[in-house]
């Protein structure tokens, strides 16, 4: 019998939704939700599909960190996925460390434009991914326990 797979799709909108949004001959035949902002970007990419907003902005700000913690908690929950992918940016701390605690599976995907440098919540959830995935193999020095696939674009 083979394992059902939810997954989590969680991200800004914008560039790291864009992201997210290249990985669909992953996702399309998954049972799957998204975690966004709820911006039009978003809503016109992801029309049709079960969306739950996230609060923004969240550059540095811990309010968002708090209010998406709790939106992670009650989304996560209700949901009950047995795997998270996310490329950033800030949303994916909470999804990340609740997750883990949640027994989640967690895929971090850096973004494209990091060459040789990580980003802020690249750092914070590297520990504590399960896979970690780089797009530049000069990454893999920022990165070293990364695979790096390439570009997904």
């Amino acid at each position: 019998m083979e394992k059902r797979i939810k997954v989590a799709l969680v991200g800004s909108s914008g560039g790291h939704l864009m992201h997210l949004y290249q990985l669909k001959p992953f996702w399309m035949n998954k049972e799957r939700f998204w975690v966004t902002f709820d911006k039009i970007d978003a809503r016109t990419l992801l029309r049709g599909e079960k969306i739950y907003p996230c609060y923004y902005p969240t550059n540095k700000s811990i309010k968002a960190l708090i209010i998406n913690t709790i939106i992670a908690w009650k989304v996560l929950k209700r949901e009950q996925p047995n795997l998270i992918v996310s490329s950033g940016a800030a949303v994916a701390v909470p999804f990340f460390y609740l997750g883990k605690v949640f027994g989640i599976k967690l895929v971090y995907i850096e973004v494209f434009d990091r060459i040789n440098s990580p980003t802020l919540t690249g750092k914070l959830v590297y520990p504590i991914a399960d896979q970690f995935v780089v797009q530049w193999k000069e990454m893999k020095k920022v990165y070293p326990k990364a695979v790096n696939l390439g570009s997904i674009f």
